[in-house]
C-alpha cells in the first residue's frame, strides 16, 4: 500500500527511510552502505524542491499521513547528506563510538 502522495510514487522504493525520529534515522544511516545511501540521496535531492513546494501547501501541525511520511523521508535525506557530501562514511569523522540520543523530539 502506498505511503507517499501519488506525485512522489517514484520514492516509494525508499519507504524503509520513512522514520519518525532522529534516533531511528541515525541508526538507519549507520546500518546502510555508502552505495545505498548515495542512491537514496540522489533520488531524494532530485525531488527535494518539488517536495518542499508540495509540503508548503499544508499546515505542519495537521499534515495528512502521506505528507507526513514524505516529510519524514526528506528528513532522512538530510540525515544522509553529510555522510554523502562531506565525510564519505556513515559516521561523523573522529567520533569513535559516540552515539546520538535524542532526549526530546521537535514538537509539531
Amino acid at each position: 500500500m502506498p505511503q507517499l502522495p501519488a506525485d512522489f510514487a517514484e520514492l516509494e522504493k525508499f519507504s524503509d527511510w520513512i522514520l519518525a525520529t532522529e534516533e531511528e534515522r541515525y541508526a538507519k544511516r549507520l546500518e546502510t552502505s555508502m552505495d545505498d545511501m548515495q542512491v537514496f540521496y540522489d533520488a531524494g535531492m532530485e525531488h527535494m524542491d518539488a517536495v518542499l513546494d508540495h509540503l508548503d501547501k499544508f499546515d505542519l501541525y495537521d499534515l495528512p499521513d502521506p505528507e507526513r511520511a514524505l516529510m519524514y523521508l526528506m528528513q532522512s535525506v538530510v540525515m544522509v547528506s553529510f555522510p554523502i557530501e562531506v565525510w564519505k562514511q556513515p559516521r561523523v569523522l573522529d567520533s569513535g563510538a559516540a552515539w546520538v540520543e535524542t532526549v526530546h523530539q521537535p514538537a509539531f
